[in-house]
């Protein structure tokens, strides 16, 4: 991105002048190829597949007991990239016009016309068939059913029914987030247990201090498109205390699954000092609010950034602790 001013979020897009709006990308059947197959990749959201692969494969490993068969474990990556694919497609057909109003989303390919409504639609449910499919025959029916129950889920129940009425949005609709966890457990062993529900806990609960961070970040963003996030309707204070209640019991939850799941004392420490570093850092925000500071002096972000990382390696942490112990 491109900066042309000192203020945050501000890029070549939002220097054009009212008078000059910027011109919507020409048809989707004039534009080259690779250009057409970058604005339906974008449609997927790669970066937000990354972070539910994230969760997907070290549950296999702990399921598996160590390595997981190669075979299993690629297609089920394979569908489930595809089947987060298809409900990140249906989710921008969607919000198509929450898209265009707001700075951080109105570069997606459906705000820019790269391709048109229907293509993104069809796109999505083509997907969502294939992976469904592909998790039958390739892995096992009770996997995909579980990919199919988190499409469905994010697409009707986050989608068209929480996201633009509750500022609850994210907490119940982060329910198709945690699904990954599931979908590599039964990969694996065709069932559900204890264990992979305490670590879809562990992702449920870290959602919303996820998402409610980087909603602080682009407040403005969502009280422009109507769409009324907890930083929206509520104070900055409320939004941190209650950040760091869903953190706390993150950390918590993430203690609960060491006995739970029998796992050594490589993912037991790896949870507690991550642990201490994100409840640090939540109490850091807490801090700074009461203090008085507001806005972007927060440092939102920060929390945000951390808490992609604090997910990342206690789960890589589940996945290397079997290989050990």
């Amino acid at each position: 991105m491109t900066v042309l001013s000192n203020k945050p979020g501000v890029d070549l897009a939002d220097e054009i002048p009212a008078a000059l709006p910027a011109q919507p990308e020409q048809a989707a059947g004039r534009r080259p190829l690779t250009a057409l197959v970058r604005a339906y990749v974008a449609l997927t959201k790669p970066r937000v597949i990354e972070l539910l692969l994230i969760t997907t494969l070290p549950a296999m490993f702990l399921a598996a007991g160590g390595a997981p068969p190669l075979g299993t474990a690629l297609w089920t990556l394979a569908f489930g990239t595809m089947s987060a694919g298809a409900a990140n497609a249906i989710n921008c057909y969607i919000d198509r016009d929450i898209d265009a109003k707001m700075r951080r989303t109105r570069r997606r390919p459906l705000a820019r016309a790269q391709v048109s409504p229907a293509e993104a639609l069809v796109f999505g449910i083509t997907l969502a068939v294939a992976s469904t499919v592909g998790f039958a025959l390739a892995v096992n029916a009770f996997a995909a059913a579980l990919s199919a129950f988190a499409i469905l889920f994010y697409i009707f129940v986050y989608s068209l029914l929480l996201k633009r009425r509750t500022s609850q949005n994210v907490v119940w609709g982060g329910i198709a987030g945690c699904m990954p966890v599931l979908i590599g457990w039964a990969a694996i062993t065709h069932s559900l247990s204890v264990t992979p529900f305490v670590m879809f806990g562990v992702v449920f609960l870290w959602t919303p201090p996820h998402t409610w961070t980087l909603a602080m970040r682009y407040r403005e963003d969502y009280a422009v498109a109507n769409v009324p996030m907890l930083p929206v309707v509520a104070t900055e204070k409320r939004v941190v205390v209650e950040s760091l209640i869903y953190t706390w019991a993150t950390v918590a939850c993430s203690l609960v699954l060491w006995p739970v799941a029998g796992m050594g004392p490589v993912y037991g420490a790896v949870a507690v000092v991550l642990g201490a570093v994100f409840l640090l850092e939540g109490h850091r925000l807490l801090r700074a609010v009461r203090a008085g500071v507001t806005g972007v002096h927060l440092r939102p972000m920060r929390f945000f950034h951390l808490s992609n990382v604090y997910l990342a390696l206690l789960f890589t942490a589940v996945a290397i602790d079997p290989m050990i112990f």
